[in-house]
């Protein structure tokens, strides 16, 4: 499946923006992405929040999917479900790692099929922000969305082998780095000093394609 993956196609599928915030007074950055699917509303709604189906694509998952819920993506994040309204969006908080942030997931239909709209705000350790910008968090959305697009293209379950070969390949590095600079100009359009954002670029795509020793 990942052979047919164009990096400058699938890289300019995503519309990225960073924002400011603030949220119980703490300052926050905001990281969204937009990216529309061939697919309509409800079965990409069913795909994104369907116990049964996020392993198809992304990672199992337990735990209640209901609102004051709790779930927990094994070997990842978890957290608890705020929001849900369904076909349209939900919001869950995002626990990791001793931090928490938040992500709102929106769904809109448009001519060619359904818009997917990210939203995820996080209280950030500057000097984190200074080193690696929003590419942090914004290159691991991307990778995901590109396995949803995967999956709702095909309507096969994605090798998760297969797919983290492909992101250490030469393409998939490729496509990393086009989302890493991407990203260091939506924070240089939200009026991040040039210099400092595409360094942090590429501090993001050296973190994302290098082979960890074995």
């Amino acid at each position: 499946m990942t052979s047919t993956i164009d990096p400058v196609t699938t890289a300019g599928l995503m519309t990225r923006e960073v924002r400011d915030g603030t949220r119980d007074g703490t300052p926050t950055k905001i990281a969204v992405a937009r990216r529309t699917y061939a697919a309509d509303r409800d079965d990409l709604w069913n795909a994104l929040t369907s116990a049964e189906r996020l392993p198809r694509w992304f990672l199992p998952i337990d735990g209640d999917l209901s609102v004051g819920g709790r779930y927990q993506f094994v070997g990842q994040a978890g957290g608890a479900v705020e929001q849900c309204a369904a076909p349209e969006s939900f919001a869950i908080t995002w626990e990791f790692g001793g931090q928490v942030s938040w992500v709102t997931v929106s769904l809109s239909t448009v001519d060619d099929g359904t818009t997917l709209e990210l939203v995820h705000e996080a209280p950030v350790d500057p000097d984190f922000w200074t080193q690696y910008g929003p590419g942090a968090v914004g290159v691991g959305w991307d990778l995901a969305l590109v396995g949803l697009g995967l999956h709702l293209a095909t309507g096969s379950d994605n090798d998760a082998t297969e797919f983290e070969q492909w992101t250490l390949s030469p393409v998939g590095v490729e496509f990393v780095r086009l989302a890493s600079a991407d990203w260091a100009d939506a924070a240089i359009a939200s009026g991040e000093d040039a210099a400092q954002a595409r360094a942090a670029g590429e501090r993001t795509f050296a973190f994302y394609t290098t082979q960890p020793e074995s």
